[in-house]
């Protein structure tokens, strides 16, 4: 499978057709070094095969050993593919053994046309934009949110943990795919002096490809739908009109098409609090050494960070609990059926069911009480996390069936991309 990796990413750089057998392999690539993935399904320009090189490249951390993919993985709708971590906490372990981040991580697909971090309604502090959960990976830098975060997790002790950019950069230039990283940005992009150059270009670069036709393949069943190519069963239909209608899903997830013909995307790229309750399994809680607060940190999203910029701080506190909302697409791709797929920022849900009853019925059942033998979701459900700005509009007593949740999800489900029509 390496032979076939090297020379769509590689190789075909220097003039080999994208499937000739017999490739030299690139000198120092080796299959311990890249994370495992399939050929590219097709062909994709300079500056996206680098991008694909650096995303799926083990040996860009310390030590050696989590790649972007390692989170962010084909398999799983470019989400985290570690299911031990998933039917836990959801956050995945970083390259140092032991250490965990504080939030799920969301899926690096369809994310590219976010647009900068900017407010989008003064007057109500409404701010659309930005990449990560909290919207801390603004674009302001480089012009995308999606390369401005590609550069964090490289630097972060809890996911790559290198100690600098000019580390990040000598493990490129010293690399199986240092030609193609010079062939895209010019000779002189391993001299000393271009370190702060360097490190930004490979972010590009990264951008790009999560920007290419292989990450955002508009390839559901959904997508064939809309295309007319194939029709959705009565219950997927139930589902659509619900989401679209009763149960208000396409106020932020958007699901038609957009005024040039453009795929929906589903979501709008704005920020809610959905009162989800906080995740006790996170091992964030108990990771004193970059989480000092333990089990007092409280998760406040888009409003902690307003409150690091002072020319949005005022915003801070209507914002506060916010969490960037997600594309709903691939929301339900897994690589087996038994593949637990964690929702929501902290993870909490663990089945697609459960989000939608939760949306459903938060408002209509009661707060469980402490010591209370109680079932979540039945008898009650746990308090928010953040309890300011909860979303109560849209979403909490819906007055769903139980016949039109399981038509949610039946919908949800024609969302992951890789359909076949048979």
């Amino acid at each position: 499978m390496l032979s076939s990796l090297m020379c769509g990413l590689v190789a075909c750089d220097v003039g080999l057709a994208p499937n000739e057998p017999q490739e030299p392999e690139a000198p120092g690539a080796s299959a311990e070094h890249l994370a495992e993935v399939a050929a590219p399904a097709q062909t994709l320009q300079p500056k996206e095969q680098l991008g694909r090189l650096l995303f799926f490249d083990k040996r860009l951390s310390e030590p050696p050993g989590q790649a972007c993919a390692s989170c962010h993985h084909p398999s799983t709708g470019w989400a985290g593919p570690d299911i031990h971590s998933n039917t836990a906490g959801a956050v995945h372990e970083g390259a140092v053994p032991g250490r965990f981040g504080n939030r799920k991580p969301p899926s690096s697909a369809y994310a590219t046309p976010a647009p900068i971090l900017h407010p989008a309604n003064w007057a109500k502090g409404v701010f659309v934009g930005g990449n990560f959960w909290d919207g801390r990976a603004t674009g302001e830098k480089l012009g995308s949110p999606a390369a401005d975060q590609a550069q964090m997790p490289f630097l972060n002790p809890v996911e790559q943990n290198n100690p600098s950019e000019a580390a990040v950069v000598a493990k490129v230039c010293t690399g199986p795919y240092k030609a193609n990283f010079l062939l895209v940005y010019g000779w002189t992009m391993c001299m000393p002096s271009q370190v702060a150059r360097a490190y930004d270009n490979i972010a590009r670069a990264i951008a790009a490809y999560e920007a290419s036709p292989e990450m955002n393949a508009f390839s559901s069943k959904y997508d064939a739908y809309l295309a007319g190519r194939v029709t959705l069963t009565d219950q997927e239909m139930q589902g659509l009109r619900l989401f679209e209608g009763k149960a208000m899903c396409a106020s932020c997830h958007l699901s038609q098409p957009g005024a040039h013909g453009q795929p929906p995307l589903f979501t709008d790229y704005t920020y809610a609090n959905l009162g989800v309750p906080r995740n006790p399994l996170n091992p964030w809680y108990e990771q004193h050494e970059f989480n000092p607060q333990d089990w007092e940190w409280t998760d406040q999203g888009l409003g902690a960070f307003l409150q690091t910029r002072p020319e949005w701080r005022r915003y801070a506190r209507e914002n506060l609990g916010k969490q960037k909302v997600p594309t709903l697409r691939n929301v339900d791709k897994r690589p087996s059926p038994a593949f637990v797929k964690p929702y929501m920022h902290n993870g909490y849900f663990k089945d697609l069911k459960s989000v939608v009853h939760f949306y459903n019925t938060r408002d209509a059942l009661p707060v469980c009480r402490t010591q209370a033998p109680q079932e979540h979701g039945v008898d009650c459900w746990p308090p928010p996390e953040v309890k300011q700005n909860v979303n109560t509009s849209q979403m909490g007593n819906l007055g769903l069936t139980a016949e039109e949740e399981d038509a949610l999800v039946a919908f949800l489900r024609t969302l992951s991309d890789g359909y076949v029509q048979r």
